[in-house]
């Protein structure tokens, strides 16, 4: 951390927690203190490197409320995310990884967090928050829960049943297969009902693929043939097969009517 702030520093602190600014502009900073774009630049790009303010793209850069005592800041994953997509009018979920471990499907705390979103692709870090931002359609978000975080911001997720559908429907992204299936069938073993929610999420937000392995595992579990009937009347018409278990070799029983060869054993 920069342990002594020069005079230029603390007039920007002073200004940012004055007007209550938690997030900042080029621009604005130059003009509020009364010095040039190169020394604005400079001001930002020091405060950024010392830890003390988040840069969240070009010309748009996060303050704390406070400065910090003994150490850098960083903005929270909520904070970071709500900045960087209100900012591009845009909408977001956390999906995958740490969706997971949130719904306790698994134990291990991602250090990345996944985000579906409607106009960011890649990764990116603001702060120590590091990104990985995958693009959808309009029509792939939805189907969220919505968690209140201590700071009072809002953090939005893929739900229960929606991340077991993402698990499936992304599974090279997520390595979600073949853990889905047993996610599955632990979830509509403990409550059936949640087996026609699964074909209504799938029928929204999954594909081809979501659809064939999801109608062949509720076949196999004994899920209610008029539950099952509602994936099989949307297959569309294909010879070729997909593996039950990308992650296996591609030999095993063939099962035409989902369009599935079943490598799992």
């Amino acid at each position: 951390m920069k342990q002594n702030l020069g005079k230029l520093e603390m007039q920007f602190f002073a200004w940012a927690q004055l007007r209550k600014r938690t997030a900042v502009r080029a621009g604005d900073v130059g003009s509020a203190l009364r010095i040039t774009g190169k020394q604005e630049a400079e001001l930002l790009s020091r405060l950024t490197r010392a830890g003390l303010i988040a840069r969240v793209k070009k010309g748009l850069y996060l303050v704390p409320e406070r400065l910090p005592l003994g150490g850098k800041w960083s903005p929270s994953e909520a904070l970071a995310l709500k900045t960087l997509t209100e900012e591009a009018g845009g909408r977001y979920q956390i999906c995958g990884p740490n969706a997971f471990n949130r719904y306790g499907f698994d134990d291990q705390i991602p250090t990345v967090t996944y985000a579906y979103n409607n106009h960011f692709s890649g990764t990116r870090r603001i702060g120590s928050v590091n990104l990985s931002l995958i693009k959808v359609n309009d029509k792939r978000l939805g189907a969220t829960d919505s968690v209140k975080t201590r700071d009072g911001l809002v953090l939005v997720y893929s739900s229960r049943l929606r991340t077991l559908i993402d698990a499936m429907y992304d599974w090279s992204r997520f390595n979600g297969l073949p853990r889905a299936c047993d996610w599955i069938r632990e979830e509509i073993g403990k409550d059936s009902r949640s087996a026609s929610k699964l074909v209504q999420l799938t029928l929204e937000y999954g594909n081809q693929g979501t659809i064939r392995r999801l109608g062949y595992l509720f076949e196999r579990e004994g899920v209610r043939p008029s539950v099952v009937s509602k994936l099989k009347d949307t297959l569309n018409p294909s010879s070729a097969l997909i593996p039950w278990d990308p992650t296996r070799p591609k030999r095993g029983k063939t099962v035409r009517t989902w369009g599935i060869l079943d490598n799992a054993q």
